[in-house]
């Protein structure tokens, strides 16, 4: 089998991810159901298929970056998928942030077909994919994470592998409940600052070192406090994984108070047309407040 690693699944990250494979020199096939993505990739040199069943042909490893469980399934295991061009031993790595217990299941009908899985839901977005730095929480076999560490290593500074399928998955959903909660915990802080008299843009640098400091609150306060809502996440899919945080509680008894408020205020952004933008912007959820409170 070659050393060529096939990729399904373009978009913002997946397009980061390929674009950083490339940049250090991995042979990379590329396909997606939107044409321009793939060609942004191939204008960087890769090569371009006509389905999924196409790009897994001769590699050895296939990385998908898609968005919804069933998404998946269909793109490994559906009509002209990667399961239908895969030769046995080869490994499948999903990077999407799905539900874990759609993972254990997909894991399994992959080794019905002989193949391998990782999940490996990625922290860091898009401007880490570029340069390397993403964190990669990883479930699958020890063999298996082991290779798609080889695969992976030029793109993430950290990665962790903690358990059997699925776990990996765990580990994202409990991700993103540290950072809607962040986003929303460093919003309204934000707003606060700016109705106080305070330049909110000045406070990462005040606080760093400090018990309060992260890197959300140095990347993002800047940005909140500019309403610099360039997108590097969107908010519909913190709703996304968010609701699977609420189905895992209720599956382990765990009671989270908090998570399902942000998650409502997500919804509430979502509806109000917002779905699509940044993360930065739940800013306007706390600037909306306030204009309807001074109403």
């Amino acid at each position: 089998m070659s050393d060529s690693i096939a990729l399904v699944g373009a978009g913002a990250m997946g397009g980061a991810i390929g674009q950083r494979l490339l940049e250090v020199g991995r042979s990379l096939t590329v396909f997606d159901l939107d044409q321009e993505r793939v060609a942004a990739l191939v204008a960087k040199g890769a090569r371009p298929a006509k389905s999924a069943a196409e790009a897994a042909q001769g590699a050895r490893a296939v990385i998908t970056s898609l968005n919804a469980s069933k998404i998946v399934g269909l793109a490994v295991f559906g009509k002209d998928g990667i399961s239908d061009g895969a030769a046995p031993g080869t490994l499948i790595i999903d990077m999407s942030s799905i539900d874990p217990e759609a993972t254990r299941k997909f894991a399994r009908m992959a080794e019905e077909h002989g193949l391998g899985w990782v999940d490996s839901p990625l922290s860091g977005g898009a401007p880490k994919a570029l340069v390397g730095e993403l964190t990669l929480m990883m479930g699958g076999l020890p063999d298996h994470v082991e290779q798609a560490r080889e695969v992976l290593g030029d793109v993430a500074s950290n990665i962790t592998h903690m358990g059997g399928p699925g776990a990996g998955q765990t580990t994202k959903i409990i991700n993103q409940v540290l950072c809607g909660l962040g986003f929303l915990a460093i919003a309204e802080a934000t707003q606060l600052a700016q109705d106080a008299g305070v330049d909110a843009s000045k406070i990462p640098q005040a606080l760093a070192g400090g018990r309060a400091d992260s890197a959300l609150l140095q990347e993002y306060m800047p940005r909140m406090a500019s309403r610099d809502y360039r997108r590097t996440g969107r908010i519909d899919n913190m709703v996304k994984d968010l609701n699977m945080a609420a189905d895992l509680a209720r599956g382990t008894g765990t009671s989270m108070p908090m998570t399902a408020l942000c998650a409502e205020i997500h919804r509430m952004l979502t509806a109000a047309g917002l779905g699509g933008e940044d993360q930065a912007a739940v800013m306007e959820f706390f600037q909306g407040t306030k204009q309807e409170i001074a109403s």
